[in-house]
């Protein structure tokens, strides 16, 4: 069970870090400013307008790039620890294929893999097992978690909802926070940097988090009472505002973002770096016959313990 245990801390901190407007806990990189920036430098609000939405509409054409991402949730949530990725992401349609490693995989158990790969497509997770759990699975190494088609199955259409959400916040891209970027009616220019070596200009802009929601696309499929209650339940949870932030280099790419949360047990993070905008993002599901389906493997343990409890 450590291995659906893990799979699940896995997706969960994916699809929370990835899917929030972030904000990061203080210096956002501002230590880094470039020497020499001047307030003369720094752009107007109609010019970082233009900026913002010239580096949104390039980075939406490209559909994809290859990233470089480190993860961190608090030592007190569940989970909590450190991820790093590294692979190719492509959106429209939504691609993953990255390698993760870090705490947050191991969590403490002898038997977890140092490094897990991870790859998406056509709405399913597929997740590399370690070479023992593949062996207690007839040699099968990649689990699949459809969790689309789970949801469809169960005929719940709240569920289905929710399922349809996290999935596109699993591989929320580039070109979407910069979309909420544009949203943050406090959007500012904290002048040129460099960052991998390359010339950019960082900006930053802080949501409160029912203007995230109202800006990401994700959520719309919630109703307005369904938005009503996760907006109390956030408050509730004691999370705040969200700051984001992105790096911009000169052609009008986004090189560098920070997204995160601040929450009562601590901050938690995501730093990505993004490069080679446009490449091909070829990524394919593992072959049927070295694949899982966890579902389909809990739906027939299910029936096969009512099947049980009907001879006895």
């Amino acid at each position: 069970m450590s291995t659906w245990k893990r799979a699940g801390v896995s997706l969960t901190a994916v699809a929370v870090v990835m899917g929030a407007a972030g904000c990061q806990d203080g210096d956002g990189g501002e230590k880094k400013k470039a020497a020499g920036s001047s307030q003369s430098a720094v752009q107007s609000q109609g010019e970082i307008t233009k900026v913002i939405q010239a580096a949104y509409k390039k980075t939406s054409d490209a559909k994809s790039a290859k990233v470089r991402m480190t993860m961190t949730m608090p030592a007190g949530m569940e989970g909590g620890g450190t991820m790093e990725m590294s692979g190719v992401q492509g959106w429209d349609p939504g691609l993953l294929d990255v390698t993760m490693k870090g705490s947050m995989l191991t969590a403490g158990d002898p038997d977890a893999p140092s490094q897990m790969r991870m790859v998406m497509v056509d709405d399913a997770m597929y997740m590399e097992l370690g070479a023992k759990q593949a062996a207690e699975m007839d040699g099968k190494r990649w689990m699949k978690l459809d969790l689309k088609a789970a949801a469809e199955a169960s005929g719940d259409k709240e569920l289905q909802k929710q399922m349809t959400g996290s999935l596109e916040n699993m591989n929320q891209d580039p070109a979407q926070q910069l979309a909420l970027l544009l949203g943050s009616p406090s959007i500012k220019h904290l002048g040129p940097e460099k960052v991998d070596g390359v010339e950019a200009q960082h900006y930053k802009g802080t949501l409160t988090f029912k203007e995230m929601l109202d800006a990401n696309k994700a959520f719309e499929v919630l109703s307005a009472e369904e938005r009503e209650k996760l907006v109390a339940n956030v408050k509730k949870a004691g999370i705040k505002g969200y700051d984001t932030e992105v790096w911009v280099n000169e052609d009008q790419y986004p090189v560098k973002m920070v997204v995160g949360i601040k929450m009562p047990q601590g901050t938690m993070n995501m730093t990505a770096n993004y490069s080679d905008y446009g490449a091909a993002a070829t990524v394919q599901a593992p072959p049927a016959k070295d694949t899982f389906d966890l579902f389909e493997m809990l739906k027939q343990l299910e029936g096969a313990e009512g099947g049980a409890g009907l001879d006895g």
